[in-house]
């Protein structure tokens, strides 16, 4: 068979352990040729791929990002896009998509489906925010980036007292601002699925520091924001999205320098705030990442030889299974919140 093979959206670690997966495992098994097209969807519809060849893609298991780039682009953005990449997979006599990203990409495969397009889906998002699998490969590497991140931050808050306030990624969700608040011991984890008060906030770090605390880190995600009222407003202002991509998504950024600045105010208590950003996406995928990135990779092939396609590999109570794209794609998978009030909540304060 020809396989097309594409990443989209935010690249993060273990994408080309995919890769790796598929390539070697359609070639050697099945005599498959593999071809990557480049950027995404931006790829498929300016008809631009490279060949795959086992022998090209055998040390990639290690390596961060994606040798085949990515893009946020949108076929369904675009007059007339849908048909264009639909001609240009049948143009380059593709019997079958592995499409390799998070809601957006998937979503694309999942229409494109209906258009004839035999896709099969691999889940991939850092904030872990993908229905139909209990995780995504390049969470648990966000998570141990952040986790160091914390540790680090921990040291120097304590040398000079302060309060600093470390912001993660997590548009809708707070997976990784949970997972690495509590591994490293955060003082306050504020997420997107709970609105959160600031002046609650201040008077715990406060209580802390009465205590004898020398310093408290806060670990937030960056699309968390506080309940409704002035607050609310003040935060709105002060990250208002720069940029919005073609699938509605806005730039998101600002609220862990926002609330740094609204605690020194109310508390008195020098703060400061860091942004970890794309160092979360970058780097060399943790071991249970390469594993779990390799086995999507093998079912996924496994998938197209089955001609079960509009699926998307996932893993469910430690075995890889296949969910229908439509299960996975439209709406994000919230955190756990027993993970915050029962596990995380009374180390706050």
């Amino acid at each position: 068979m020809r396989i097309g093979v594409l990443t989209g959206g935010g690249d993060c670690p273990g994408l080309n352990a995919v890769i790796r997966a598929v390539v070697v495992t359609g070639g050697r098994l099945h005599g498959d040729v593999a071809v990557g097209y480049l950027d995404g969807w931006r790829g498929v519809m300016e008809r631009r791929s490279v060949p795959l060849e086992p022998g090209r893609v055998e040390d990639l298991l290690t390596l961060g990002g994606t040798i085949l780039g990515s893009s946020r682009t949108n076929p369904f953005a675009t007059e007339g896009g849908p048909g264009i990449a639909t001609d240009n997979l049948a143009g380059d006599g593709i019997d079958a998509l592995v499409a390799i990203g998070g809601d957006d990409t998937l979503g694309v495969a999942e229409r494109l489906g209906a258009l004839g397009v035999c896709a099969v889906g691999v889940p991939k998002t850092i904030d872990n925010d993908l229905s139909g699998t209990e995780v995504t490969f390049g969470f648990h590497t966000a998570v141990e980036t952040a986790t160091e991140a914390i540790d680090r931050l921990r040291t120097t808050a304590e040398s000079h007292h302060r309060v600093i306030v470390c912001e993660v990624m997590g548009r809708h969700v707070g997976w990784i601002a949970t997972y690495a608040g509590i591994a490293g011991g955060a003082d306050e984890i504020l997420v997107p699925e709970v609105p959160f008060e600031v002046a609650e906030v201040c008077d715990r770090i406060k209580q802390r520091h009465e205590r004898g605390g020398y310093s408290s880190v806060l670990v937030v995600s960056e699309g968390a924001l506080p309940r409704p009222g002035p607050d609310l407003d003040s935060a709105k202002a002060a990250t208002t999205p720069r940029t919005i991509d073609q699938f509605g998504h806005a730039q998101l950024g600002g609220i862990g320098a926002w609330l740094a600045t609204e605690v020194e105010r109310r508390t008195g208590y020098e703060s400061r705030h860091t942004t970890l950003g794309h160092i979360q996406r970058g780097g060399t995928p943790t071991a249970y990442d390469r594993v779990l990135a390799t086995r999507f990779g093998v079912e996924a092939v496994a998938a197209v030889h089955d001609g079960t396609f509009g699926k998307m590999v996932a893993l469910k109570a430690g075995r890889i299974v296949r969910v229908p794209l439509e299960e996975a794609v439209g709406r994000p998978k919230s955190l756990d919140l027993q993970l915050l009030t029962e596990v995380a909540a009374p180390f706050f304060g």
